[in-house]
């Protein structure tokens, strides 16, 4: 474990890798591999793994083919279905790898944070992108996911730089991430029961 990242900032590293695998994992997996390859930071040991070249050929593979996944509407709500199986034990692992296993109380409550902040990260953006999926133009849906392109980085620059400021930002994420899972819940549920009784009545009757 590198000498200068004490325990406040590893648990910074480790909550914005959670949060941030939530939203892009192969993202987060690609940008921390190619910023510890050249030398941009200090990846703890758990983490060297990403900065292998075939991790780094992987996850810039399977970033490739989720960032146009994610701008093309019905197909990013599937990408996430498919994804919940995903994200949020991989940001449970990232976060998790952050100390290590020479630290495993550390580990164990990382990766309960990491995981945790993964599912509800994932949680609010594929309920949101399913909403904004119910808009017919598809430019609100790009701009969504360009949104998520940029905060990614943003989260994961800021654990490493300013991790006091990461956590307003998570704080701030987290209570906007809550509210957007109850609103736009309630509304995917009421659009789902009017399309089930509008289907129901278009049935001829016998």
């Amino acid at each position: 474990m590198p000498a200068t990242l004490d325990t406040a900032q590893l648990l910074a590293i480790a909550a914005a890798l959670g949060w941030a695998s939530g939203l892009r994992l192969y993202l987060v997996v690609f940008l921390t591999g190619a910023a510890g390859y050249f030398g941009w930071v200090e990846l703890p040991q758990g983490l060297h793994v990403l900065k292998h070249p075939a991790m780094l050929g992987a996850s810039g593979f399977m970033l490739f083919v989720e960032f146009f996944a994610d701008k093309i509407p019905g197909v990013d709500t599937l990408w996430d279905l498919v994804h919940t199986l995903v994200r949020i034990p991989a940001g449970a692992a990232l976060a998790a790898a952050v100390f290590g296993a020479d630290q495993a109380t550390w580990a164990t409550l990382a990766a309960l944070l990491g995981g945790t902040l993964a599912a509800t990260s994932h949680v609010a953006k594929a309920t949101t992108r399913a909403a904004v999926n119910t808009s017919p133009e598809p430019f609100s849906n790009i701009g969504m996911s360009l949104a998520g392109d940029a905060f990614v980085p943003t989260v994961l620059w800021l654990s490493w730089t300013h991790p006091v400021v990461l956590a307003a930002v998570l704080v701030l994420s987290i209570l906007v991430a809550i509210g957007l899972i109850v609103v736009l819940g309630k509304f995917l549920r009421a659009l789902i029961g009017r399309a089930s009784g509008w289907l129901r009545g278009s049935q001829p009757s016998v």
